[in-house]
């Protein structure tokens, strides 16, 4: 196993916990960072002894040593063209989601990365969450069974929701419900998804920010082995510990059952001044001193070992993809109150026009 040298495009909430990861692990040979706010940079750079640091990624993409890049940075909008930058440089890319905002965008990453032989991945950390896991190989392995449907419900505190939607337009489909659509086709493989139905509820969010943003949107998806699926995801829940996420699975097989609680009602801290809180409950995780709780860190080291020992990663940009076709079809059936077919055309704006 070879050492490899990383940059860090963006160490905010989920950059940070890449870096820190990143600076620990012994496949690590230097570590460069990138982050337009300069308070944040420091701390981070303090904590994890970085080579480099910088406000602007374009000095890190001068770097030549630098072997591939974990790009954290916020709105998503940045994603796409940051991400083709460091793919056109020859470079091994971890992206967050979503992978772009158009589906021509993911084209155009997925070819350069097929070209340029490199690694390309997309963060859908549940994948690494060790109940999901199990949730793929009870189907894999049979014990429930052939699946017949599933049903994945997921809500996060509108403090989260607020902080989401003021950065970027994105609903909740593509935001919170992107990682369950993520990880219900890639238990259901290799059936694809051909129409979706979905709907969005107001409430809280509305009143709180002034803004038309929804408090929750429930998709369905048919499959083309006939099977059909429901997510349901919101980010209005009252305020909790920091970035608070319950899950709840119910997947429904033809020998079997398999319901899972990601609740993470385990751990209650009671206290005089805060009354009751449920510590390591965000979805990413946390550090916890020598410890940490939750998928982001593993799914971290799975893409630093990926590139150092040439490895496959586990989530596939063509993947992710499919995922951002289904939540454009969800918020595309949402305005128009109707199912929509897949495949769509390539792009948001021809997809809108194709009634």
């Amino acid at each position: 196993m070879k050492q490899i040298n990383v940059g860090i495009i963006g160490t905010g909430w989920c950059g940070g916990i890449r870096a820190e990861t990143c600076a620990s692990n012994p496949v690590v040979g230097n570590l460069h960072l990138a982050e337009v706010r300069p308070e944040r940079l420091a701390e981070v750079a303090r904590a994890t002894g970085a080579k480099t640091t910088t406000a602007d990624y374009r000095e890190l993409l001068k770097i030549r040593e630098i072997d591939a890049y974990f790009i954290s940075a916020t709105p998503e909008t940045h994603h796409y063209p940051m991400a083709r930058e460091c793919l056109l440089a020859g470079k091994h890319v971890f992206l967050e989601k979503p992978i772009a905002i158009e589906l021509h965008e993911a084209d155009e990453l997925i070819a350069l990365a097929r070209k340029n032989h490199l690694k390309f991945t997309i963060g859908y950390s549940q994948r690494f969450n060790p109940k999901f896991a199990y949730v793929k190989k009870s189907i894999a392995d049979g014990a429930i069974g052939k699946p017949v449907s599933a049903l994945v419900s997921r809500h996060v505190t509108r403090g989260l929701g607020k902080k989401i939607t003021g950065r970027t337009k994105l609903s909740p489909a593509a935001m919170e419900a992107t990682h369950d659509l993520d990880f219900v086709l890639w238990c259901l493989e290799p059936a694809k998804p051909v129409q979706v139905y979905s709907t969005i509820n107001y409430g809280a969010m509305r009143e709180a920010t002034g803004a038309d943003i929804p408090d929750t949107q429930l998709i369905t998806v048919i499959m083309n082995n006939g099977l059909s699926f429901v997510v349901n995801a919101g980010w209005s829940l009252p305020p909790g510990y920091p970035n608070f996420s319950t899950t709840w699975i119910e997947m429904i097989g033809t020998e079997g059952a398999l319901l899972v609680d990601d609740s993470h009602r385990d751990v209650v801290l009671n206290t005089m001044r805060e009354g009751m809180r449920l510590p390591m409950s965000s979805m990413p995780g946390e550090f916890v001193d020598h410890a940490y709780a939750g998928p982001m860190k593993a799914e971290t080291v799975h893409f630093l070992e990926a590139v150092a020992c040439d490895r496959p990663v586990l989530v596939t940009p063509e993947q992710a993809r499919q995922v951002m076709e289904v939540y454009i079809a969800a918020d595309l059936s949402a305005e128009r109150r109707q199912p929509v077919n897949l495949p769509l055309p390539e792009s948001r704006t021809s997809a809108a026009a194709a009634r």
